[in-house]
């Protein structure tokens, strides 16, 4: 299934966007040795979340570029859930969460996550029927036209019906809200990365595509 004509206007959220981390089964079984060490000494209970503020959102065509010392980029491929009325999800979007790499995934400073343009937006969210089920949808991510990474939704720790309903327990997602599934790791626990000059295209069957051409400022 292809993505219909492309529209005269540009798709940005218009309520919070938030991240999920450790909902890949790679990520948790990774880090599961140390969930168990200080400050937290036990594995997460409910869904770890985050938010990406508005100056992160970055509409088609927009380059993202690196400032302030940083060379390379983490390529976060994700799949944004938009939530409606009474908390359905009406849409979903392919994302970049672009983020500064770092260690630690407990608590992720703003300053790695929240950077201008740190969140690559496709033209327009999709309705929900065009890709169900979502268990068996498969995201590509390739840089300069090499296939760096594929996440398989099927590899989920909480499924989407099941984050959602976990995160309805402590907290009421708005209309316009984006709860974002997750991004996952390479096997040896990093994610594929970007640096000035690459390319960067993200895609799903069914699904508007992230293209982002990564560049330094001046």
């Amino acid at each position: 299934m292809q993505p219909p004509n492309t529209p005269t206007r540009s798709w940005q959220p218009q309520g919070t966007v938030y991240g999920t981390l450790l909902n890949f089964r790679r990520e948790w079984d990774l880090w599961s040795p140390r969930m168990t060490q200080d400050p937290y000494k036990a594995a997460p209970k409910a869904p770890v979340l985050y938010v990406k503020t508005a100056n992160t959102f970055s509409p088609v065509g927009h380059d993202l570029l690196l400032q302030d010392g940083v060379t390379e980029v983490d390529i976060g491929a994700t799949l944004g859930l938009v939530i409606g009325d009474g908390g359905q999800v009406v849409g979903v979007a392919l994302m970049c969460d672009w983020s500064v790499p770092h260690t630690s995934y407990y608590r992720p400073p703003v300053k790695f996550r929240c950077r201008d343009a740190y969140l690559a937006l496709p033209e327009q969210v999709t309705a929900c029927a065009g890709v169900e089920p979502w268990e068996d949808l498969t995201i590509d991510i390739r840089r300069n036209g090499e296939r760096v990474q594929t996440l398989q939704m099927a590899e989920l720790v909480r499924p989407m019906s099941q984050l959602l309903a976990d995160v309805g327990e402590f907290m009421s997602l708005q209309p316009g809200d984006v709860l974002m599934v997750g991004t996952d790791c390479l096997e040896d626990g990093t994610r594929p990365r970007a640096k000035a000059g690459d390319h960067v295209e993200i895609t799903a069957p069914g699904l508007y595509p992230v293209s982002v051409q990564v560049g330094a400022a001046p």
